[in-house]
């Protein structure tokens, strides 16, 4: 059965497209900035890949707030795209709060942001205490926050109470290409949700991109599988169809799966069968 929560109809019928900071987006992509060669070769996969959102890592990307480095936003149309600033590299609340303020001078007091705490430069697994605490003051000083967690539904839950507007737990870690490693938890996330879930961090390949559509989720965001890819420009590509398919999947409803066969074709009228 499809969770209602994901989708609003139309009146005429058609199910709306995601919804983020009362913005609407075609596309269920989102993308992230790092580890291209420069950022013309960004730009050419933001284009291939449809999204309509693209994410900075704004303590390590040039946004404006360094005059003297080349700019992002000079490659990045910000009419045309969503710029989520977000917190990667920050290790404590109060550094990913000075971030996120940071961000908001840069982009002219946008305050939509990713907030990302890690635990640890090894496995840039995310600080959940930290992450709480960074995510309640945030929130209640107005901005718009999606989070980036753990996948443990209990602490998904807490973020969406707290107020964040997206919560977008992790598939596997950060940048190893492992795929979904515990569906059931991602599946409660949503079951369990009333705000968007993206799944952030771990997709390796398409079908990985697919999946993660097929369970329910409002969209995935993905960077190191696209950047890092032999051709980012054609991953980027087969990301935009994984994700479409994987939504449309999900949409249309699954087959039951069964442990015996059933025959395509009815018995009923059959030729043979006429006496």
């Amino acid at each position: 059965m499809i969770p209602l929560k994901l989708f609003k109809l139309s009146a005429e019928g058609d199910l709306k497209k995601l919804i983020l900071n009362d913005k609407e987006y075609k596309s269920r992509l989102i993308i992230g900035t790092g580890k291209y060669k420069d950022f013309a070769q960004t730009k050419l996969a933001l284009e291939a890949s449809g999204a309509e959102m693209i994410t900075v890592a704004i303590r390590r990307i040039n946004l404006g707030q360094n005059k003297k480095d080349q700019n992002l936003l000079d490659f990045i149309d910000p009419k045309k795209y969503t710029i989520l600033p977000n917190t990667a590299g920050c290790f404590n609340a109060e550094d990913a709060i000075r971030a996120c303020h940071l961000s908001a001078e840069v982009l002219n007091g946008e305050k939509l942001v990713k907030l990302e705490v890690l635990g640890d430069e090894k496995t840039l697994y995310p600080n959940v205490t930290e992450t709480l605490k960074a995510a309640k003051i945030l929130c209640k000083d107005g901005f718009k926050v999606m989070v980036y967690t753990t996948d443990d539904p209990l602490v998904a839950k807490e973020l969406e109470n707290v107020g964040c507007m997206s919560v977008m737990p992790l598939a596997a870690p950060i940048g190893s290409g492992l795929g979904i490693q515990n569906r059931y938890n991602i599946l409660s996330i949503v079951e369990n949700a009333t705000t968007p879930i993206i799944v952030d961090a771990g997709v390796g390949t398409a079908s990985d991109a697919s999946i993660v559509m097929e369970m329910g989720c409002d969209g995935v965001l993905i960077n190191t599988a696209i950047a890092c890819a032999g051709d980012p420009i054609m991953m980027a590509r087969a990301m935009k169809k994984a994700v479409e398919s994987g939504f449309d999947a999900y949409q249309a409803g699954r087959i039951p799966k069964k442990k015996y066969a059933s025959a395509s074709s009815p018995s009923e009228g059959d030729i043979f069968n006429d006496n």
